[in-house]
């Protein structure tokens, strides 16, 4: 309480005294501002020059001298004689004091007695234009009047003084209060070894500590911070930036003053967490705390299971990534992408040939052919890809494909076993870089497909761990490596069959010059078809068909339906007749098969039929929920048939329609199936239009090139669909090849008739097959003068073979017998087909035709 009285004493004399000293220095700065503002006045110099200057100066100055608030404004000569002075019997007397440096030019103070008694004065030069001192101007302030305005402050300053004694007293009671209640009342040597153990403990945590000054320097540092940062013995006080040892991660950390939380930063071979806080952010002196930990074991732990966690994060990328496809060479493409780099460097795949064509592998690693091929780089030389292998048995892909257990070589420079295989190649490898080897063998349903190579080069060593990666990567591709063995030996099982069932080459005739293309659909096999049937007559017929879904199932449908179509064109039959057998058909399939409680697959399909007359140029055709077929005109111009379109064989529900088109010689006739045109990202009307366009660019192409270019067009990648393309260039056959004759209903005229038939041979130059055509003439015309009705024609063809056709208007068919002994007749027509390659009867509209065919010589 003492010191603060007499600290209060000392500062209320402190401020008096400098109260004191601030007025004078007031009074003094006031008058030296009025005697200045007052020498440098307009007007000062023009009434100085006047006759009497007195007489204008008194009462501007007096005016002034209270304005300003001094008590006197004294103008005079440079002789010392005022022009002025509040008291107006002083003025022409001399000025009171020193006027010697005014004249020199300078303001001058000083404290004097003059008229007015003890004053403070300021003296300052007037001067002329050209800078010589024509007057003086002198203004100040009674020291009475200085010490009055000091007595006004003192009360104030003697109550502040008074407030702060008394706030100063409360201050410290209460700042005694609360440093006993924060001490708990310890006495200095409780509070002395408090602060001993505070060090001990600060010195002795496994956890650094360091407190920076405001300036930057280090004002605490203990043990353990010393220990994490090699920091010398004495480093408090000294700046981070001073510590060459010191991480410069850390001194900018330090000298940052910023927040940091669990930082992490490298102090030498350790790793530390770094928490660094402000210490004024609660109104405490500036600075910064920093704590320090050791966390070079847990990086260690936190490394594994990062490890852990790529190798969990590989193995998921795996499970996605294999097996997308059901092709051997694609699946094991992706195990390889899969492995590099993330796992291996070189990833090599290797699969018994058998393998590859969806049969059982060999029991030796012989014959694996290199299918897969990844690298970080493509300058290795390890074996090509697509190369076939063969194993010695001493090396590691030999051991592991015969056991069925994976091969580790760590170092493959000490494998001997290793290198026996190629010692050249090996020797190229280990300067190459790769050191170290997994074989691991690819294997499901206990047998194994073949070897999976994982090789390193430059980095750390294969070891037991990576052996289990290796083994449950390779155990991913090997089911789908095995599933698409299978799919393959299943698929090509399918494509046989379907094969089977397609055309394989295309009969000889002269009606038609045809072209084909069949593509099959990018995955399993369907049930599109198309077929050249030779007809008698010389005429052809062309089938287009697609039946519904894909598969086995699909497959068989089509060889069912392409060999009805076969016998039912045995039978001469016209389009839709034949498409309502084939719809029958269809539906007893699916009857069939739904008694049989089969898998419940619809036979659905769709059918065109067309029967080409090169003697006419008549086409017929049907269809049965079939596109239309494109006809490419000998002008170029292109059109879809005028068809009536029917139902989708095995629907029953309504009766197929013919139409007869009359074809120009050279015309083109396009069937095709509906894949050409439709996919999924095309419809139907862009397909057609599409193919228009395509056939119409070069209508002079022959049908196969015409085949061609339309797929190239069309399906630019592998179709998704079957797709069946069938192209038909028109002939005609010449009129001097065709001879046709009415004959009257009269058993006479056979023999006119013999003889016109003879001389139309001997006109051909086929004399000697005159006889055999006679005899046959014959008896056809003599069975339709006796059986038949009107109107009786006779027709000879020479095209391939020599066509004898006799038709009538009645529809009783001709049966083949073997006749008796006994009997008078019913041996004609055993004689036509012992003269003939072949014969028969196809039945029309105006009634029926008979013909038999003989080869020519």
């Amino acid at each position: 309480m003492a010191l603060v009285v007499v600290l209060v004493i000392c500062g209320v004399l402190a401020l008096f005294l400098q109260s004191q000293r601030d007025t004078g220095a007031e009074a003094r700065r006031r008058s030296i501002a009025v005697a200045q503002t007052f020498a440098h006045s307009p007007g000062l110099l023009q009434a100085l020059r006047t006759p009497d200057p007195s007489k204008i100066l008194q009462p501007i100055t007096e005016a002034t001298r209270k304005a300003a608030g001094v008590d006197f404004i004294v103008v005079m000569d440079t002789h010392g004689i005022r022009y002025t002075h509040p008291l107006p019997s002083k003025i022409g007397k001399r000025f009171v004091g020193q006027i010697a440096p005014s004249l020199a030019g300078k303001v001058y103070t000083e404290s004097v007695h003059g008229p007015l008694g003890h004053e403070e004065q300021a003296t300052v030069p007037v001067d002329d234009a050209r800078g010589k001192v024509v007057a003086l101007v002198s203004a100040g302030l009674k020291v009475r009047n200085i010490t009055n305005a000091v007595n006004r402050q003192l009360p104030i300053i003697l109550t502040a003084g008074a407030g702060a004694l008394v706030a100063s007293t409360g201050g410290t009671a209460l700042v005694g209060r609360r440093l006993r209640r924060q001490t708990h009342s310890l006495a200095p040597d409780e509070m002395t070894r408090m602060y001993e153990h505070h060090d001990t403990v600060l010195h002795s945590v496994r956890e650094g500590v360091l407190i920076v000054g405001a300036d930057g320097r280090l004002l605490l540092v203990n043990d353990e911070a010393k220990r994490l940062l090699d920091l010398p013995a004495e480093v408090e006080g000294r700046h981070p930036s001073q510590l060459p040892d010191l991480d410069p991660d850390v001194v900018e950390l330090l000298v940052s003053r910023r927040e940091a939380t669990d930082e992490v930063l490298f102090a030498g071979e350790r790793l530390l967490a770094v928490n660094q806080r402000p210490t004024d952010s609660a109104g405490g002196p500036g600075g910064t705390v920093v704590t320090l930990r050791d966390t070079t074991e847990l990086q260690a732990l936190s490394g594994r299971a990062e490890v852990a966690r790529e190798r969990l994060k590989l193995l998921y990328d795996a499970g996605v990534g294999i097996g997308t496809t059901l092709d051997v060479g694609s699946t094991a493409d992706e195990l390889a992408r899969v492995a590099v780099p993330r796992f291996a460097d070189f990833v090599t795949v290797d699969l018994a040939d058998a393998v590859l064509y969806g049969d059982e592998p060999a029991a030796t690693a012989t014959d694996l052919r290199r299918i897969a091929m990844r690298g970080i780089r493509d300058d290795h030389p390890l074996y090509e890809k697509n190369r076939l292998i063969n194993f010695l048995p001493v090396t590691p892909q030999a051991r592991g494909y015969g056991s069925g257990r994976s091969e580790l070589v760590a170092d493959l420079s000490a494998a001997p076993d290793w290198q026996a295989q190629d010692p050249q190649r090996t020797r190229a490898i280990l300067e190459y870089g790769i050191q170290s080897l997994i074989v691991a063998p690819i294997r499901a349903r206990g047998v194994v497909l073949g070897m999976a190579n994982f090789y390193r080069a430059k980095r750390d060593p294969f070891d037991e761990e990576d052996v289990s990666l290796a083994e449950e990567l390779v155990a991913r591709a090997a089911v789908s490596i095995d599933n698409a063995r299978r799919y393959a030996r299943e698929h090509a099982l399918a494509v046989t069959l379907q094969r089977s069932l397609l055309p394989r080459a295309l009969p000889e005739q002269s009606a038609l010059d045809v072209g084909y293309r069949y593509l099959p659909a990018q995955s399993g096999v369907s049930g599109d078809w198309f077929d050249v049937i030779p007809l008698p007559g010389g005429r052809v017929a062309l089938v287009v068909g697609d039946v519904v879904g894909h598969g086995l199932h699909a497959a068989a449908t089509m060889g069912r339906l392409r060999t009805a179509v076969h016998n039912f064109s045995a039978l001469d039959l016209p389009p839709d007749e034949l498409l309502s057998h084939l719809d029958d058909l269809v539906g007893r399939i699916d009857q069939d098969e739904a008694c049989a409680e089969a898998t419940g697959e619809i036979a659905g399909a769709t059918c065109l039929y067309a029967i080409y007359d090169p003697v006419t140029r008549r086409c017929t055709m049907a269809r049965a929920g079939h596109l239309a077929p494109a006809l490419v005109h000998p002008d170029g111009s292109v059109t879809f048939a005028d068809l009536p379109a029917g139902p989708p064989l095995g629907i029953g529900a309504m009766p197929f329609q013919t139409a007869e088109l009359e074809l120009a010689e050279d015309t083109r006739l396009v069937l095709y199936t509906d894949g050409l045109i439709e996919d999924r990202t095309r419809d139907l009307d862009v397909g057609m239009e599409l193919l228009l366009q395509s056939l119409a660019r070069h209508p002079d192409r022959s049908p196969d090139e015409m085949c061609q270019a339309v797929l190239d067009e069309l399906l630019p990648g592998r179709p998704t669909d079957d797709v069946a393309v069938l192209v038909a260039r028109t002939r005609a056959l010449a009129p001097d090849r065709v001879a046709e004759w009415d004959v009257p209903r009269d058993p006479a005229a056979v023999s006119d008739m013999r003889l016109a038939v003879a001389g139309k041979m001997e006109e051909w130059g086929l004399a000697e097959l005159g006889f055999a055509t006679e005899l046959v003439l014959s008896e056809l015309v003599t069975n339709a003068i006796r059986y038949g009705s009107d109107p009786i024609r006779l027709r000879l063809i020479r095209d391939r073979a020599l066509i004898c056709e006799v038709s009538d208007g009645s529809n009783t068919s001709p049966h083949l017998r073997y006749a008796a002994t006994t009997d008078e007749g019913g041996r004609g027509l055993f004689l036509v087909s012992q003269m003939t390659e072949r014969w028969g009867v196809r039945y029309s509209p105006q009634g029926k035709v008979i013909w038999a065919e003989q080869a020519l010589p």
